[in-house]
């Protein structure tokens, strides 16, 4: 018995540690604002392109990249990211989660959860009236994405939207453009 808690608790301690992306990401903004606007969720649910991100190593290799939101019945959502690796034509890769939005928070911060029993933060700091596009974020100010609803964006929209991501603190530097 004693050899199965030492396996569980080594085993526990080894998926905390790989589930941690913090750990050696770089901080682009030391100072994060908290969300600009409301969120209604049913106007943020659908399929999101991702325009621009920092690149952190769960999305290495990474193109053509989606996230998909739907309400599940009982109020959470289901998340599936999507990209291509290596290219945008590359095999697809996919990893689903569940997301909850936090109370208090008018729907700009969720909880998403990819592997129980831990939740990640997802901010949105800023989006378009209409929905058009989106800036998410989380604490830290070591993840930021740029998101559209089209998967093309000319230069001078996402010219746009970086300055948006400056003006919210953020190194638009650290910038990583997404193939679509």
């Amino acid at each position: 018995m004693k050899t199965l808690m030492s396996a569980l608790v080594i085993g526990s301690s080894l998926a905390l540690a790989a589930c941690n992306p913090l750990e050696n990401q770089p901080v682009g903004n030391s100072n994060v604002p908290q969300p600009a606007k409301p969120v209604e969720l049913k106007r943020y649910l659908g399929k999101w392109y991702e325009q621009a991100r920092y690149e952190a190593g769960f999305q290495k290799g990474c193109e053509a990249v989606t996230a998909e939101y739907a309400q599940k019945p009982d109020g959470s959502v289901a998340v599936i990211n999507s990209c291509r690796q290596g290219g945008v034509t590359g095999p697809l890769k996919t990893a689903e989660a569940t997301a909850r939005v936090v109370d208090g928070s008018n729907g700009s911060k969720l909880k998403v959860t990819f592997f129980w029993p831990i939740e990640g933060d997802y901010w949105v700091l800023d989006r378009a009236p209409d929905y058009s596009w989106s800036i998410v974020g989380e604490p830290s100010g070591r993840y930021l994405w740029i998101l559209t609803r089209n998967p093309a964006v000319s230069p001078r929209q996402y010219a746009a939207l970086a300055g948006r991501a400056k003006v919210l603190g953020y190194d638009t530097g650290m910038l990583r453009r997404t193939q679509q």
